[in-house]
């Protein structure tokens, strides 16, 4: 049973995640504000995202060594401190440099912050509640990418861009007064040794990976350095799992992969996300490249998929009770394809109302697979185990999404290129190669085991 103590952690670490999810996005829609304010080109300020992102994806494989050292409670709270600190001192910058090292600083926290939280709460979780409790912390970490666009646009418009950071501050001592009195101490101990080689190996791959998402997200960018710097990345990478899958003490396990579910689930999430993020950052495009729309007429617009992920969540635990992981994750990924497609094929001239429902739908499929994913992912992993499988969850999470608008960009390039216009038909052909990620997770989702999950669902499907 999940009582109200445990109920109100997960809620605690869903607003975390919500945070730090928040935070890697708000800045867009506000580059040309800060970079006025800051005397820089509004190009450069996304090293401000950047920087942020890459720290988060350098230092999420650490956090768990960290946690087994010095315990689950110091480790959450520090990070909620450091988080909400490097935000204060976000929204105090006065220049470039001084705002790209407190986004370090911040990202050391955010790093933490999540993965740190998850483990609380589902190490403490019977195998019967998971379901209940991944549902409490995924919905805010779906609705950040939605509501941060317009959330920017309204800041900088009615306020000024350190409201942007200054935001976090109330919300981080509210966490921190709240994690103070419901996490424990938890055990700390003499953990394994810190596996250095594959820190560097993994960090610096991951890290150059970011990177190159960044430069090739900047059309300003060359493709001889953004190959250069993805290929090495991948070089670094593939090393690190050579390193990994060999290593008494690893960094990361690569051998929970093992476990089918946990395999099943990493690999759906990773292909599953690049539609996730992609729709809200193409969507306001189109709208108002193509369409003519007013920013705040397509964030409206776009805010639809939050209502979609909302309106959804009450049910889908039932549903997965009901019809099980492969099911629910089939049906999920083709109605993303779908609706993918069909956002890709609107026109200024498409009924309002058409275009919101597809909006909607999509906010729905999305947050049902993303629940089920992070779920059936824990379904069979050993209680002994978990701390590691979340670093390992949390990494592949993201790693995805810091992925998922370089992906979008290209996609937008190639359909440029394909069609020779960057109008309705290039926005087209992005949202069909956007789509094609959504259908490879279904292949992979038809692939998954019936019994998939089972031993969390409280309706188990009767085998022959």
């Amino acid at each position: 049973m999940i009582d109200a103590r445990h109920r109100n952690t997960a809620l605690l670490v869903a607003g975390c995640f919500f945070m730090e999810n928040l935070d890697g996005t708000i800045v867009t829609t506000a580059a040309p504000r800060i970079g006025e304010s800051l005397h820089v080109a509004p190009t450069a300020i996304g090293l401000v995202i950047t920087a942020y992102l890459l720290t988060l994806a350098v230092l999420i494989p650490a956090s768990g060594w960290l946690t087994e050292r010095l315990g689950m409670r110091r480790v959450f709270l520090s990070a909620i401190a450091i988080f909400t600190l490097a935000s204060l001192g976000c929204a105090f910058s006065r220049d470039l440099t001084m705002l790209v090292s407190l986004r370090v600083v911040q990202g050391v926290g955010g790093a933490m912050m999540v993965p740190v939280g998850r483990t609380v709460v589902l190490s403490r979780t019977e195998k019967p509640d998971i379901m209940r409790v991944v549902s409490y912390i995924v919905w805010p970490g779906l609705i950040s990418p939605v509501i941060a666009p317009i959330a920017g646009a309204l800041i900088t418009t009615y306020a000024s861009w350190p409201w942007l950071f200054g935001i976090n501050v109330p919300l981080g001592v509210i966490a921190f007064a709240v994690a103070w009195r419901l996490i424990d101490a938890g055990d700390a101990g003499e953990p394994a040794p810190l596996d250095w080689t594959g820190l560097a190996l993994t960090c610096t791959g991951l890290g150059g990976l970011t990177y190159a998402a960044h430069l090739i997200a900047d059309t300003g960018s060359g493709w001889v350095p953004i190959t250069a710097l993805t290929g090495g990345s991948i070089v670094l990478l593939g090393l690190a799992a050579f390193h990994l899958v060999r290593a008494r003490h690893p960094l990361l396990r690569l051998s929970l992969l093992r476990v089918h579910t946990f395999r099943q689930s990493m690999t759906g999430t990773f292909l599953y996300w690049f539609a996730v993020a992609s729709g809200p950052f193409l969507l306001p495009l189109l709208f108002q490249n193509v369409f003519g729309w007013s920013a705040v007429r397509s964030g409206v617009i776009v805010l639809f998929i939050f209502v979609g992920n909302v309106g959804i969540k009450p049910t889908t635990t039932a549903m997965l009770n009901r019809f099980g992981f492969r099911t629910v994750l089939i049906t999920a990924t083709i109605g993303m394809t779908a609706s993918m497609v069909g956002l890709g094929c609107t026109t200024s001239g498409t009924p309002l109302v058409l275009i919101i429902l597809l909006t909607l739908v999509s906010g729905v499929f999305r947050s049902i697979a993303l629940t089920a994913y992070n779920t059936v992912a824990l379904s069979d992993v050993p209680n002994e185990r978990m701390r590691e499988a979340n670093t390992f969850a949390a990494t592949t999470t993201q790693l995805a999404s810091g992925l998922a608008v370089a992906v979008a960009t290209i996609a937008l390039r190639l359909g440029d290129l394909v069609t020779g216009t960057s109008g309705h038909l290039a926005y087209l052909v992005a949202f069909v190669l956007i789509a094609l990620f959504a259908s490879a997770a279904t292949v992979q989702a038809i692939r998954m085991d019936p019994t998939s999950g089972n031993a969390i669902r409280k309706v188990p499907v009767k085998t022959r």
